[in-house]
């Protein structure tokens, strides 16, 4: 299989008219349906749209590579469109792009179709070739750039002569989410850029058909630096005590140069292996504030509590309907809340855990655990763990650096006998003497609080707490709220608060829905029809439906979304709505308090938020129909 079998001359626009970045999406996917190379044009593009909202796919230097794995597709193709105007499709450069490339990969069976796509990723990392694009006219000529250059992307490897001794030696590893495109991309710029700047390089790749060209030991003791660009998790304990350089996938391909330079200048911390623990004190190296480590650590801790919430949660939910019925023993009522009680008491030790595991790999889970426990035991709640696992995490790190000069006969005994030990006791005091009994005065006046508040109070909180759920939809303002209403929740049993951030949750979504029916000319077709879809999602309590509309259009969704969701948010305080479960939307509503008003307070959300979309989004011009 060739580039050129992929890369089929009847799916190629040549004069692409879309100069949005959506837009664009919308008229090559129309293409791909057109030709029968996809099955369902919806599925296909959230697909696009989910790899769009990790990391903008337009690459810069005018090249853009929308790419999706999906279940859609029928075989494996590759679109190209080109466009003489350029599109705003929020490329890493901030450039329009002129050259777009859109990868259908089908899911599972021959991966052979990923080498090709592969080599094609390699050649736009080539600035002939873009060049050769800019002039071609035909779909013929486009074929022809790539058969010529079929054979254009060499190999460099180390080498073991005189020459390259006194060369500097740096290994790579590359890997995106999707193993597609931006993988290769990275490995071939590295290669470019190390051989113009005289440097030998070894690049492994982690794509989608596995690892390739992987490091050897030898190689990785030989080198002076080691560079890790990749959004995804890699394997890196086969690298400690050299100095490790981890970045963005995207800067492998933009900032060769600058990596390069670092890696083999030996700027880069050094990674520190001990036992089944990595710390290569990075934070700072990782193109990261100190605040992304912290929402990265705590988001590891709310991603695994969050199964026990929903789980635990609704089981329990449902007992409470099996409650209403009248019997002498009433097995279904105890069964199921015992069963959802029990996850539940599993939230802020699992929370905890996982946010020291997050800092100080599998040493910190074992401690970090036992302060969410000693938390929950203690009154201090959701917050004594949360600090808990922060301490536990922090804890663990300042044992695992003072035990580095323990003697070589001894090493064995840190992972089964010191970290558990040491990092059990520190913890354990400073939870039992500082943090339990600091939070647990706060828990209780912080529940006092809420539980005296007037109206007026409630209804602010409620609006605050349903604005926040619909300002980044699924990001760290939508987990704060969601979490602190977990966190009462678990504590009295009051689902009031788990009201104002459902009913928030769910009109992004279908506040989008509705507006697609009711101000049609200002959608694309392809918006219309996943807007119907998210009438399921917002119903659902599925905020994240809403994603591709805020990132086609963010000020106005959004906007419209939070206004909603603070109004609907304040209703169902002041109505004294609650709802007795974490997640299920309208599934679960019929198990709460005043569900009529309830359901008010979301349709008026809604209503509003769709009036104010529809009135603020302009009309589609030039709407291409697919």
């Amino acid at each position: 299989m060739q580039i050129n079998d992929l890369l089929r001359k009847d799916l190629m626009i040549l004069d692409l008219q879309a100069t949005e970045k959506e837009a664009a999406i919308d008229e090559m996917i129309g293409r791909l349906s057109e030709k029968n190379v996809i099955s369902d044009k919806e599925t296909y593009k959230e697909g696009i749209m989910q790899r769009e909202a990790q990391t903008s796919t337009g690459l810069g230097d005018g090249v853009a590579m929308p790419h999706s794995k999906n279940k859609a597709v029928k075989e494996p193709a590759v679109l190209f469109a080109k466009s003489s105007k350029g599109v705003d499709y929020e490329s890493l450069d901030g450039q329009p792009t002129h050259y777009l490339f859109m990868i259908a990969a089908p899911e599972g069976g021959n991966d052979l179709h990923l080498q090709v796509l592969a080599s094609l990723s390699r050649k736009l990392v080539n600035p002939e070739v873009l060049e050769q694009l800019d002039q071609a006219t035909t779909p013929e000529d486009v074929q022809t750039i790539f058969a010529e250059s079929e054979e254009d992307t060499k190999e460099v490897t180390p080498s073991t002569d005189s020459d390259s001794a006194n060369k500097k030696f740096v290994v790579a590893v590359t890997a995106c989410p999707t193993g597609i495109a931006h993988t290769y991309m990275a490995e071939d710029a590295l290669k470019r850029k190390a051989d113009e700047m005289g440097v030998t390089i070894r690049v492994e790749t982690n794509g989608s058909d596995g690892a390739k060209n992987q490091l050897t030991a030898d190689e990785i003791r030989r080198a002076d630096g080691v560079i890790i660009a990749a959004d995804k998790k890699v394997e890196l304990a086969r690298f400690n005590g050299k100095h490790v350089l981890q970045r963005p996938v995207a800067e492998g391909i933009n900032k060769a140069e600058e990596l390069i330079t670092k890696a083999m200048n030996q700027q880069a911390p050094v990674l520190r292996v001990d036992g089944d623990a990595v710390d290569n004190n990075a934070s700072e190296e990782e193109g990261g504030s100190a605040w992304n480590t912290l929402y990265k650590d705590l988001m590891n801790g709310i991603s695994h509590m969050l199964p026990f919430v929903v789980g635990g949660g609704i089981i329990m939910a449902i007992s409470f309907m099996f409650e209403r019925i009248p019997m002498d023993n009433n097995f279904l009522f105890d069964s199921f809340n015992t069963i959802g009680s029990s996850a539940f008491q599993f939230l802020i030790p699992i929370l905890a855990g996982y946010i020291a595991y997050s800092i100080a790999d599998r040493p910190g889970l074992l401690p970090g655990m036992t302060a969410g426990i000693m938390a929950v035991d203690s009154n201090a709640g959701f917050l004594g763990g949360l600090i808990g696992g922060f301490v536990a995490g922090y804890v663990m790190n300042l044992i695992k650096k003072s035990l580095r000069g323990v003697p070589k006969s001894f090493e064995g005994l840190k992972s089964i006998l010191m970290y558990p030990v040491l990092g059990l006791l520190a913890t354990g005091l400073l939870m039992f003497f500082i943090i339990s009994p600091v939070f647990s005065t706060i828990n209780t006046a912080m529940i006092s609080f809420l539980e005296n508040l007037g109206t007026g109070n409630a209804v602010l909180l409620g609006a605050v707490l349903g604005g926040m759920m619909a300002i980044d939809m699924g990001g760290p303002f939508n987990k704060a709220a969601y979490t602190f209403s977990i966190g009462i929740y678990t504590d009295t049993g009051d689902g009031s608060l788990m009201a104002a951030v459902m009913i928030g949750g769910m009109i992004p979504p279908l506040a989008i829905a509705l507006a697609t029916v009711l101000f049609k000319n200002k959608f694309t077709d392809v918006q219309k029809q996943s807007g119907l879809s998210n009438f399921v999602l917002g119903l659902s309590f599925i905020t994240e439906g809403a994603i591709p509309f805020a990132a086609a259009d963010p000020m106005r969704v959004i906007g419209s979304s939070v206004i909603g969701a603070a109004i609907g948010g304040g209703l169902s305080q002041l109505w004294n709505t609650a709802i007795p479960a974490p997640h299920g939307g309208i599934f679960v509503v019929g198990l709460g308090d005043n569900i009529l008003l309830f359901l008010l307070a979301l349709v008026i959300g809604t209503v509003i938020s769709a009036i104010i979309l529809g009135f603020w989004k302009p009309e589609v011009k030039n709407e291409v129909k697919v």
